[in-house]
């Protein structure tokens, strides 16, 4: 019966994380401003056109901004968080927390660690999730144990 408990207890997590995650990181996108980062060095106007980082021969040419959250930024993420969500609400009801936790949580920056590197925004989103995604696997762990603790 246990185990069936812990089951659904990280099976619940996954499912349930997903939306509350993407909710969370939906609000926090809406509340903070889109920051943007230049693509290349400030060019001059008599800087010669095809040369990296120069302008191009025309005044303010290579600081057209890009926005910092590109598409292909934290790809993985959705399969990540449910196998993140699914090892700490199962590692939580089986009293493994610490060594669970602390396991997924390097693991998942390290993997990280490339990406967080090159975008603030990105490592902003990075900590948002992981603690959105976190406290709903906490919250079904716990539930579990103390469902598991009455039988």
């Amino acid at each position: 019966m246990d185990g069936l408990i812990v089951l659904v207890a990280a099976l619940g997590a996954a499912g349930l994380g997903w939306p509350v995650t993407a909710a969370v990181l939906h609000v926090a996108a809406s509340r903070s401003e889109r920051r943007v980062a230049p693509l290349a060095a400030p060019g001059r106007a008599d800087d010669p056109p095809g040369v990296p980082g120069a302008g191009g021969g025309r005044a303010g040419a290579g600081t057209e901004p890009r926005p910092i959250d590109t598409p292909g930024l934290l790809r993985g993420g959705l399969w990540i968080g449910l196998l993140e969500r699914l090892l700490i609400a199962g590692g939580i009801a089986v009293g493994r927390q610490p060594a669970v936790i602390a396991v997924v949580v390097a693991v998942k920056g390290l993997g990280r660690l490339p990406e967080l590197r090159e975008s603030r925004a990105a490592g902003e989103r990075f900590i948002i999730g992981t603690f959105a995604s976190t406290a709903v696997a906490g919250a079904c762990g716990l539930a579990a144990a103390a469902l598991m603790a009455r039988t």
